[in-house]
């Protein structure tokens, strides 16, 4: 899978593994990632699909937090959460918000099937064990899986975690951790609102 990585990224990790500034992170990163994902969707069904996706963005930040603690590099991490929500954008048909196609579902589940086993996540059920409150439902739309159209997914990159840095460039596996991040620079930590999804 092809992701973004900034010092963004970094500040955000930082701050989602600290007490108090971690829940007001995770607020502002769940709201960013409605916003951003919601963008992708069908104008015509994005309001009714709002709800479950704050939800449901809301319990990857738990599976974010522990495959960092498990060793799992940042971007690793938030990959694994990526591929949780587009397990669940495939399982509803809503194949025009999934970042890779669907026919890599399978590979992008088998990188990660050790973590993924351990908390009971699967292409079905892509919480598992992290499903800590409530996902409301929303419409599916199951015809769009005959023959899905991914506008915003990108191919080809299902062996590896992709990288894109600052300038453009892909790198594999990710980015060094910079020293001394600053947390301030995470969102919700001080006014702007640039995209770290």
């Amino acid at each position: 899978m092809k992701i973004r990585q900034n010092v963004r990224h970094f500040a955000a990790k930082k701050a989602l593994t600290m007490p108090v500034v971690g829940d007001i992170a995770t607020e502002k990163l769940v709201n960013m990632h409605v916003r951003i994902f919601g963008e992708k969707a069908d104008p015509e069904h994005r309001e009714e699909r709002e709800p479950r996706m704050e939800a449901f963005f809301d319990c990857t930040f738990d599976t974010y937090v522990r495959a960092l603690e498990e060793g799992y590099t940042e971007a690793e991490a938030r990959e694994i959460t990526h591929i949780q929500s587009n397990f669940d954008f495939y399982n509803h048909g809503w194949t025009e918000m999934m970042e890779f196609p669907a026919d890599e579902l399978e590979d992008h589940y088998e990188r990660y099937r050790d973590f993924f086993e351990r908390y009971d996540i699967d292409i079905a059920d892509p919480l598992g064990d992290f499903r800590t409150r409530e996902i409301p439902d929303a419409p599916s739309t199951p015809e769009r899986l005959e023959n899905p159209e991914h506008p915003h997914a990108e191919g080809g990159f299902a062996d590896d975690v992709y990288v894109e840095d600052e300038s453009g460039e892909v790198h594999v596996g990710g980015r060094e951790e910079p020293e001394d991040v600053d947390v301030s620079a995470a969102p919700g930590v001080r006014d702007g609102d640039e995209e770290t999804a």
